[in-house]
């Protein structure tokens, strides 16, 4: 059952002001939501800028992509062959 004494103009007029709040918040969270997916893709690192990290050792990690790094010889290095899957711990 619905009342009697509806008046739809009145109704219209009560309601308008919640409604248009609620699509400016709707607007500005889809707005909020677009800035930050953007500012993801903007800076996340390509595969062209390389990270400046650098290893403990001051080696960056293009130089042993490249093979070009100077290892200093008082270093503790061990060499490996290709697919050795043997690990060894020093203790």
């Amino acid at each position: 059952m619905s009342s009697p004494d509806t008046n739809l103009t009145k109704q219209k007029r009560r309601h308008r002001g919640p409604l248009i709040g609620m699509a400016i918040v709707a607007v500005l969270a889809i707005g909020l939501i677009l800035f930050w997916i953007g500012e993801v893709f903007v800076t996340a690192p390509g595969p062209d800028n390389e990270p400046a990290v650098e290893t403990s050792e001051g080696v960056s990690p293009s130089e042993l992509d490249s093979g070009t790094a100077e290892v200093d010889p008082s270093a503790n290095v061990e060499e490996v062959a290709p697919g050795d899957t043997e690990v060894q711990v020093e203790q």
